[in-house]
């Protein structure tokens, strides 16, 4: 089972901003989440490494 996890938690994780997370969801860098009934974006361990790999590249240049 996949666990759910807050923009907050996915950006203490990867080491960046939710406000980056939500530029690069705008830009189309990593995918746009999911919401839940209340519009919250909500991810689960596939985003997670999605953003982990985007920031990667990023890092690595």
């Amino acid at each position: 089972m996949n666990k759910r996890m807050t923009i907050t938690e996915v950006a203490e994780i990867v080491g960046i901003s939710p406000k980056t997370i939500v530029r690069w969801e705008k830009v189309g860098k990593v995918r746009k989440a999911k919401r839940d009934w209340r519009g919250w974006r909500v991810y689960d361990e596939d985003d997670l490494e999605s953003i982990k790999q985007f920031r990667e590249t990023i890092v690595e240049v």
